[in-house]
């Protein structure tokens, strides 16, 4: 049985283990995750997917009346069904955590209006409690939304959808969510410079339950493997298969000093910068005038940085190998 968002294929062990096989179907959907001690955790929906489905059910109800549940095509491909309550052009949608315990922005209330638009055309409206850039990053400007680019995507095709199941000429749909401002100041979102509200990302669309049933899971891969290469993220999981395809490519997380413990030899460390370098030293950024690594990275100052952390680095873990890319694949930082 392989997991189709990580691509891992389980160990028949785990399976057979598995103390709920009623949920194994969800697990061969990708809506959860089997661990190495048998327990099935449900991934989580993001807030990009939560803001799709809202945004849809508004249109919808617009035509329905009432609409309790949308279909929404998440980024990763994965066709969902989520609970709504819309009424007449009005719709709201709760975040769900799964079983991912820190997720501070769970059951939070996303709120989408549409009104029809008889000239035509689809315009959507980030409204109240979405966050904005408070400075230009490499790859965001000055008063942008934080809305990623596949959360985006996601949100508009849902309501291009929508549009055309409702029969409508065309809509404009304002999303908001109340509570974002107040529930951004427990995110990163104040450190990293994005203001007044919460960021609308997704890569996949759904959450990793992250908790420590899942790192034993993912530690007991580790011990296994017999070439490792650790990584943080959904991009730096599609890189590492590219630059590494003998060996096994592990997401991690943020949990990269629990995985160099289960690490049996030698291992290399790859993916985007952010997390990486943090890791390395969390004070990377001291005296760059820069807010995150990403915005680092495209300074003047990256390559020196970079060749230093990562060479301090290897001191203390000989046997590792760090490589560094940027969003598009490109190696940025290499060990020697």
């Amino acid at each position: 049985m392989r997991d189709p968002i990580t691509d891992f294929e389980y160990p028949e062990a785990w399976v057979s283990a598995c103390r709920s096989p009623d949920l194994l179907p969800d697990v061969r959907r990708g809506l959860a995750v089997l661990t190495a001690s048998g327990t099935v955790l449900r991934r989580g929906f993001t807030t990009g997917t939560t803001a799709a489905a809202a945004c849809k059910a508004a249109v919808l109800s617009l035509a329905l009346d009432t609409v309790t549940g949308v279909g929404v095509t998440l980024p990763c491909g994965i066709a969902v069904r989520i609970p709504v309550d819309a009424y007449r052009g009005r719709a709201s949608c709760w975040k769900d955590a799964g079983d991912y315990p820190s997720d501070v922005t769970a059951g939070l209330e996303f709120v989408a209006t549409a009104v029809p638009s008889l000239s035509g055309g689809v315009q959507f409206v980030p409204g109240e409690g979405i966050g904005s850039f408070g400075r230009d990053t490499p790859r965001h400007r000055q008063g942008t939304p934080a809305i990623s680019a596949p959360a985006l995507n996601c949100i508009r095709r849902s309501i291009d959808e929508a549009v055309e199941e409702a029969g409508l000429h065309g809509t404009t749909v304002i999303l908001t969510i109340p509570r974002g401002a107040e529930v951004a100041q427990k995110t990163l979102n104040p450190r990293v410079g994005v203001q007044a509200g919460i960021s609308v990302l997704g890569t996949t669309g759904l959450v990793e339950p992250w908790d420590d049933h899942m790192a034993e899971g993912v530690l007991d891969r580790i011990a296994r493997a017999r070439a490792v290469v650790l990584t943080t993220g959904r991009l730096g999981l599609r890189y590492s298969r590219l630059l590494f395809p003998e060996r096994e490519a592990v997401l991690v997380g943020s949990q990269l000093q629990e995985a160099l413990r289960a690490v049996d030899g030698d291992a290399v460390i790859c993916g985007l910068p952010g997390l990486i370098l943090k890791f390395m030293n969390p004070d990377v950024l001291e005296g760059t005038g820069c807010a995150t690594v990403e915005e680092l990275s495209a300074t003047p100052l990256w390559e020196e940085v970079a060749r230093r952390e990562i060479s301090a680095f290897c001191l203390r873990y000989p046997r590792l190998r760090v490589v560094i890319v940027d969003r598009d694949g490109r190696v940025i930082g290499e060990s020697p």
